[in-house]
């Protein structure tokens, strides 16, 4: 069986943090609870907040301004973790500053900033990956193993959802156009980003959604076509709690994914012959694994990770840039 690899066997790394919000929490929370590496500075433009959070995790260094968190000597990478609108150009900072980053999901607003992000990457030379953190979880490793050794047969279909119930006000970056907000970046980019792991790039796209007071979207529901016979049905929503479970069917048998499927959870096979065994190997937190792998990447001198490459997060933002054309999502300045 496929299995991940232990986050505490990575080589250490000193991390920065742009932006202290909730992820980043979460983040920091990972790092030093699971790893070998440590969070050594934050950067705010609310220097208070940045102290606040430091407190709370034992971060030595603040700093007010992203200027100055690039510039700091003893951060090897920097974790991007402000709002979608603004992942180009924090990400950017870090990078001609010759740091290594991490940017959180969705990697930017558009395929045309991931393009720009990724060229600027390669330039300097460092390491650039997008936080799509289930990618590295272990059952997904499993499972993706179960697909490599047929135990399904040809996949056939796909199916994820992701929704959650939010009651913030039109200020909120989920409702926010200028914080490039709405449940397809924030949300969806979980199950469009799944079925690219393991169909890989669609070669058609039909979306339908319903928008926000704020012209955001507030639901979304896809099917992706991909090469051969697979196909994709999945769905998202800021209005509703949904299972947030996935299904894999092929011709000799399907898993189901638990949910959420999108953090660390448990799976079923069902093989056509009848046979069935279960995945469930629980795992505290989750973004361990992520920062484990930037971690050996950057050790052994890799530019970009082989799981989630600098082209895939580049498909993923055009298949979403898709389904925001059909929907009529357009944010200011595009």
């Amino acid at each position: 069986m496929s299995l991940a690899e232990d986050p505490r066997s990575a080589p250490s790394i000193r991390w920065g943090i742009l932006g202290p919000g909730g992820i980043a929490n979460t983040f920091a929370d990972a790092v030093h609870g699971y790893t070998r590496s440590r969070v050594v500075a934050v950067g705010s433009r609310d220097r208070t907040r940045a102290e606040r959070f430091a407190t709370k995790h034992g971060v030595p260094t603040t700093h007010e301004g992203y200027e100055r968190l690039v510039a700091d000597e003893q951060v090897d990478a920097v974790y991007v973790a402000s709002p979608h609108s603004e992942h180009l150009e924090h990400a950017l900072l870090a990078i001609e500053a010759g740091k290594h980053v991490l940017v959180e999901k969705a990697f930017t607003r558009s395929a045309g900033e991931a393009q720009q992000l990724v060229d600027a990457a390669r330039a300097k030379g460092v390491f650039c990956m997008e936080a799509m953190w289930t990618r590295f979880l272990p059952h997904v490793v499993a499972l993706r193993g179960v697909i490599e050794r047929g135990e399904i047969g040809e996949v056939l279909l796909l199916e994820a959802d992701h929704g959650q119930r939010f009651d913030f006000g039109p200020e909120h970056r989920i409702l926010n156009p200028h914080l490039a907000g709405g449940a397809l970046l924030d949300l969806g980019v979980y199950p469009v980003s799944f079925a690219h792991d393991l169909l890989g790039v669609p070669t058609a796209v039909h979306a339908s959604g319903r928008l926000t007071e704020t012209g955001v979207d507030g639901q979304v529901a896809m099917s992706l076509d991909f090469a051969g016979r697979a196909q994709a049905l999945l769905s998202t929503t800021q209005w509703a709690k949904t299972p947030t479970t996935a299904h894999i069917s092929g011709t000799e048998g399907r898993i189901e994914v638990a949910g959420d499927f999108y953090r660390p959870t448990s799976f079923r096979v069902v093989r056509r012959d009848g046979t069935e065994w279960t995945f469930d190997r629980p795992v505290d937190g989750g973004f361990q694994f992520q920062a484990a792998e930037v971690a050996r990447r950057i050790a052994e001198g890799a530019t970009e990770s082989p799981r989630i490459t600098l082209e895939n997060s580049i498909e993923v933002m055009r298949t979403l840039d898709e389904i925001r054309s059909q929907i009529g999502v357009v944010y200011p300045g595009e």
